[in-house]
């Protein structure tokens, strides 16, 4: 994969202004972490829907409350993985979830059946794999929220929440980046017929990148500075662990969601971010990555 100038410049510039926006969601406080995941939630749910309506024409057909009301139980979801902070006059989201998760399980199915007199089991597995693909994915990166470090400030120690998304998310970036900048000097060997630009060359080295680079970071610069000893002693080899989960499941996320645009016989999911594509474009190695990053702190670390 040649090298070119002018294509790098508008994923870097675009890169940029994304992950301005990104960090700001990031690091204010819970409230923006979880309306940034929201808002992008429902921007994949959009593009996977035009690209599943692309592979089957029947999915165009689709009632609004079958399109909105699956967005909106995976919206349930998100909901029910918000930390206990997440109140507004004594109200718990949590109970609000229940409900819509409640409601719209059972009006989709009801819907279909009244408008198409029959239940069309395909465009319901494709809308239930729609949960599965996006809305967990979601739903367990707003989880890794609610996992606290302990961090230091002030001779006091404080809880910390947040550090392991955006840990994920980080990862995400450098194993794009690097694989894409390895890959356009020295790749030469196809990686896979699903990705024809995608090269081994890039795709190791990125992942190796990846691992040393966010390594190091948390080993020797953030966690040393800012968090307690007995967690910078937990945490030391896990940071590199973490990176190669990430890394290595956020390649087949990536091609997972290359297969799917192939299907559907397009080139990008959508175009929102120049030289990047749409929402899935760039989020589809963290809807896989999360899970196993998820799997891997939750049942291993905890």
């Amino acid at each position: 994969m040649a090298f070119n100038l002018q294509t790098f410049k508008t994923r870097t510039l675009t890169a940029i202004v994304f992950a301005v926006v990104m960090l700001l969601g990031l690091f204010i406080n819970y409230w923006t972490y979880f309306l940034l995941f929201t808002i992008i939630h429902f921007g994949c749910w959009l593009e996977y829907q035009k690209l599943i309506g692309c592979i089957n024409t029947s999915y165009k057909s689709i009632s609004p409350l079958h399109k909105y009301g699956i967005m909106l139980g995976g919206f349930g979801f998100l909901l029910w993985m918000l930390f206990q902070s997440y109140t507004f006059n004594n109200l718990v989201y949590q109970n609000i979830s229940l409900i819509i998760l409640l409601f719209f399980g059972f009006v989709i199915p009801i819907v279909d059946v009244l408008f198409n007199k029959k239940l069309n089991k395909k465009i319901l597995l494709q809308s239930l794999l729609g949960l599965l693909y996006i809305s967990l994915s979601f739903g367990l990166i707003i989880d890794l929220y609610n996992v606290p470090l302990q961090k230091e400030t002030s001779n006091t120690v404080i809880i910390k929440y947040g550090i392991l998304g955006t840990f994920t998310i980080a990862c995400m970036w450098v194993n794009d980046t690097m694989a894409y900048i390895v890959g356009s000097f020295i790749g030469k060997t196809p990686f896979s017929k699903i990705s024809p630009k995608k090269t081994w060359e890039g795709t190791i080295g990125g992942i190796i990148l990846c691992i040393i680079a966010m390594g190091l970071l948390m080993n020797y610069m953030v966690m040393p500075k800012y968090f307690s000893e007995t967690i910078v002693s937990i945490m030391k080899n896990q940071w590199y662990i973490i990176a190669a989960i990430a890394a290595i499941s956020g390649t087949i996320g990536d091609l997972l969601e290359s297969k799917i645009k192939r299907l559907a016989g397009v080139k990008d999911s959508g175009n929102f971010m120049p030289g990047h594509g749409g929402f899935l474009d760039r989020f589809d190695s963290l809807l896989i990555a999360v899970i196993f990053v998820w799997l891997y702190i939750k049942v291993v670390l905890q």
